[in-house]
């Protein structure tokens, strides 16, 4: 991985791509307590819908990708941040209820709740005499 001044990881991918964009490691933040993992990136110039957030058995995958935004009547005669796609993974260390997680994207800032999922309550199994 490559530091940018000012900027987010540019990641270094072994697969080819089809697109003539960098692929960017969005900076993380991940708090947790009693009931959930919470994360925050940072993935300026994404859009909602060109956001997606996939969980496979422990597994979050977080994809997005950037496009320039140049107000209306406006030139642009600078920029730090580039058009590019955003890939992130984390492998997590406890079950999560997968239905019950929350993401928010505001500011260029992801926010995801993630529930812990609770344990299964014991069960009493019945035994049936053979025959």
């Amino acid at each position: 991985m490559v530091e940018m001044a000012g900027g987010p990881q540019v990641a270094q991918r072994g697969a080819e791509t089809t697109r003539n964009a960098p692929v960017f490691l969005p900076a993380a933040d991940i708090y947790e307590d009693a009931t959930a993992l919470y994360l925050a990136l940072e993935m300026p110039g994404v859009d909602p819908d060109a956001l997606g957030i996939t969980l496979d058995k422990r597994v979050l995958t977080v994809a997005g990708r950037s496009r320039p935004v140049t107000p209306p009547g406006y030139s642009q005669t600078y920029a730090e941040y580039r058009d590019g796609d955003y890939e992130r993974a984390f492998t997590l260390s406890e079950a999560i209820d997968a239905d019950g997680i929350e993401a928010v994207l505001t500011d260029g800032v992801l926010r995801l709740k993630l529930p812990k999922a609770q344990p299964a309550p014991a069960k009493t199994i019945n035994v049936k005499a053979g025959g």
